[in-house]
């Protein structure tokens, strides 16, 4: 799987939505390897779209196909200043990966500071993570080739995601999330209040 992250401060959030579901309407039946989306727009207007593709080529293909110019050349308007994407060739799954039913996403993005104890961490099972945290539906891991991440943390409702911070994990997933935490430096948190979804050939 292939991760473009998309991003930028947005000046009417309204319009970058139908923008986006135009997109879905008249575009994506030509974007061949496109799987979807995650999308929304923080209480500070900053867009965030992580966007998922089979391959690699099949995002490179998409996006030099001249309808797709001309689609991102009416919508960059919606923005102030420029956009930022982040292509990831590395990619990992949380749980399920996440969930179009999805009420609440939370958006963490950092830096990898040690990419051996991260990967480590990203490679063992998550078994006590849904045991002891049931409201999360699951997520996705995308990591560009400056070590630069983007997770996606999809939950059922706001409300059950911050009952759950609030609640004491086991010692060992404790010890487990300082590990991680220790392995990541310029960690930052988006929150997607209203985060709307796509998947390939579903409407």
């Amino acid at each position: 799987m292939f991760i473009q992250v998309i991003q930028g401060r947005c000046n009417d959030a309204d319009e970058v939505h139908r923008r986006m579901d135009q997109w879905r309407e008249q575009l994506e039946p030509g974007a061949n390897g496109f799987l979807g989306g995650t999308y929304g727009v923080t209480d500070d207007n900053e867009f965030i779209g992580v966007v998922r593709f089979d391959s690699k080529e099949s995002a490179t293909r998409n996006s030099n196909r001249p309808e797709q110019g001309a689609w991102w050349a009416e919508t960059e308007k919606c923005f102030d200043g420029p956009v930022s994407f982040h292509d990831c060739d590395d990619v990992q799954l949380m749980l399920d990966g996440g969930s179009d039913d999805a009420g609440f996403v939370q958006v963490i993005q950092g830096r990898i500071s040690d990419p051996d104890t991260f990967r480590m961490m990203m490679d063992e099972p998550m078994d006590m993570l849904h045991k002891e945290r049931p409201e999360i539906l699951g997520g996705t891991m995308a990591v560009d080739e400056n070590g630069y991440f983007t997770q996606t943390i999809a939950f059922r409702s706001e409300s059950e995601a911050r009952e759950g911070e609030k609640k004491e994990m086991p010692k060992e997933m404790q010890d487990r999330m300082a590990d991680m935490g220790d392995a990541m430096t310029e960690v930052s948190y988006h929150d997607l209040h209203h985060p709307w979804f796509a998947t390939a050939g579903r409407r």
